[in-house]
């Protein structure tokens, strides 16, 4: 759905993006992942046709960007990272206001200024004036103009960037509650925003892509270590020791009552594993796998780990 093929963007002397490839697949939440300053804004305003390029090419909907603007701005829904609001106006005459811009048939609009403040959450203000709303109802609004001409495509900069935790979680929710219907491309610099709303991400550094992968294929990426963390209401020495006699199992590490275990991809030793829980009747509180965090992968990315 989204194709960006080796664009190139400079300021000038400086080259803000330089030679970047990547796609998102139809109906899939895609992060822009990368520290300030990377390129993540300028590869999205060119994205959307804010911005011309320098080098390269970019589709959507199989739309060139530069060759068909006008119909690219049809199938996107662009939310930048300052919302574009009129304080003097109500959220649903504001919301009219766009629909109008965004060239919504007259006889469509209502249902869509409807749509729109029901799918965000808006009704408890829909008539209220902007300048009086909360920051979480005004990032909602943001997202309730982007939808409002019922775009394939959502380009979402920096959606959660100045709210409050709860109104983060809210936001976020939103969000994965579009997935499918359309295709969602969001940037951010908040690492755990990643694991909580997107399916991959494309992460950039200094205008360059290091990585893009759905984060299972990013996590494969690194090495061939598989693993569970235990946690148990009792253990101990003897425990972590008989976990080493496991077949299979190449290491173990005891941290108070977790115990960390790890065995080369390939392998599947966790029906031993639970022999030894049940038999020495351990008490187990909880097993999961142990797979590197979105921060784990970030940091071995940027620091050169791989390249995809």
């Amino acid at each position: 759905m989204i194709v960006v093929e080796h664009l190139t963007k400079k300021y000038g002397d400086f080259t803000a993006v330089r030679d970047l490839s990547f796609t998102v697949d139809k109906g899939k939440v895609w992060g822009l992942l990368g520290p300030n300053g990377s390129g993540k804004t300028t590869t999205m305003r060119v994205l959307t046709g804010f911005l011309s390029a320098s080098e390269g090419r970019v589709t959507v909907g199989g739309s060139d960007v530069f060759e068909r603007p006008d119909e690219v701005k049809r199938i996107i829904g662009y939310l930048p990272e300052t919302v574009p609001l009129y304080p003097e106006m109500t959220v649903s005459g504001y919301l009219g206001f766009v629909a109008a811009i965004k060239q919504v048939p007259g006889p469509r609009r209502k249902e869509s200024v409807s749509r729109a403040v029901e799918s965000c959450g808006l009704e408890p203000v829909r008539h209220r004036l902007v300048r009086n709303i909360s920051r979480g109802f005004k990032q909602r609004l943001g997202l309730a103009q982007t939808l409002i001409h019922d775009p394939q495509v959502l380009v979402l900069d920096e959606p959660t960037i100045g709210l409050d935790p709860a109104q983060i979680v809210e936001i976020r929710q939103l969000i994965k509650s579009l997935r499918g219907e359309r295709t969602i491309l969001l940037s951010t610099h908040i690492l755990q925003e990643v694991s909580q709303t997107c399916d991959g991400v494309a992460i950039i550094s200094e205008g360059r892509l290091v990585a893009s992968a759905s984060l299972e294929e990013l996590a494969s990426s690194f090495g061939g270590r598989e693993g569970v963390i235990l946690r148990v209401r009792r253990g101990g020495r003897e425990a972590a020791s008989a976990f080493r006699r496991v077949e299979g199992v190449d290491r173990v590490v005891q941290e108070g009552n977790e115990l960390r275990l790890e065995w080369n991809r390939g392998r599947d030793p966790r029906d031993g594993v639970l022999e030894v829980v049940t038999s020495r009747d351990l008490g187990l509180l909880e097993m999961r796998p142990l797979a590197p965090s979105v921060e784990d992968l970030y940091l071995k990315v940027v620091s050169g780990g791989t390249v995809q």
